[in-house]
């Protein structure tokens, strides 16, 4: 492992990272730039922190993997909605569906899509993950940024973050985080240990196992419960190149969050050759 010459290849070609962490087998062993003090967005990866509210929520029984979502979004939908079931949106597995919400009710514009529930195939949309987070709020009969505050922030020594909310003031759960370097490698280590942060656990290793093996296979490799195949572990994602990888079989975490607006691979294979020892990319 080369973290200096990964660290060089940023600082060197000019790459908009904020910082980076590595962790192997549970210890913090390199990190560079801000990686505690600075909240930044993350995008996409906020999904995997509802991924876990819906795991806590799975846990306690509250809600099903494959109840229909109308069951617990009780609102007028167009004919098709009531065959999608809360696991099809958990793995991005409804065709058509527009990649985010409009106009000012997001639960109205999202049910008056044309879905064809006998159809499958990956179709990454937020609509999902927000329609998911709807339905947390409604069986938990609570706020969810609130839960999701008590119940895996504050276990996670989590206290300086940001979220966003749809017009109708639902957690939005897609997008809209801002979290720290050292806080998203939290989840990492939450994920790697199946559920359980410094000896208490959060979510159950059965819901671990399932949101981090491929449930739904794509072009990348595959997906979860929100989070992606990587290589012969998984990775939390945000879209300009926001990254918690976990590698089980090395027990290594590396995390880093960046503003890179480009379909560039140049970081990953940065990280990859230097961090993971992968070469010939």
């Amino acid at each position: 492992m080369d973290f200096n010459s990964f660290v060089s290849d940023i600082e060197n070609n000019g790459w908009n990272v904020f910082g980076t962490e590595v962790y192997e087998d549970g210890r913090l062993i390199h990190s560079w730039g801000d990686t505690q003090n600075g909240i930044h967005e993350i995008y996409s990866a906020t999904k995997a922190v509802t991924s876990i509210a819906f795991g806590i929520a799975y846990d306690r029984g509250l809600i099903g993997l494959d109840d229909p979502i109308l069951k617990y979004i009780q609102e007028p939908a167009k004919p098709g909605w009531e065959k999608v079931t809360v696991r099809r949106l958990l793995t991005m597995s409804i065709l058509d569906l527009p990649f985010r919400a409009e106009g000012d009710n997001w639960i109205r514009f999202s049910l008056n899509c044309d879905v064809d529930p006998d159809e499958r195939g990956f179709n990454y949309s937020n609509i999902c993950t927000y329609l998911v987070g709807v339905a947390l709020a409604n069986v938990l009969e609570t706020d969810l940024g609130s839960f999701i505050g008590e119940e895996i922030f504050a276990p996670l020594g989590i206290d300086h973050y940001e979220y966003s909310r749809s017009p109708e003031g639902y957690f939005y759960g897609a997008s809209g985080m801002k979290l720290s370097v050292h806080d998203l490698s939290k989840f990492g280590i939450l994920l790697m240990n199946g559920g359980v942060y410094e000896g208490r656990r959060i979510v159950s290793e059965e819901y671990v196992k399932m949101a981090t093996s491929v449930q739904q296979m794509n072009r990348e490799g595959g997906y979860g419960f929100y989070i992606w195949k990587y290589r012969d572990g998984y990775s939390i994602n945000g879209k300009w190149k926001q990254k918690c990888y976990i590698l089980p079989s090395q027990k290594i975490i590396v995390t880093y969050l960046s503003h890179i607006e480009d379909d560039s691979h140049d970081l990953l294979e940065s990280m990859e050759r230097n961090i993971l020892g992968i070469s010939g990319i």
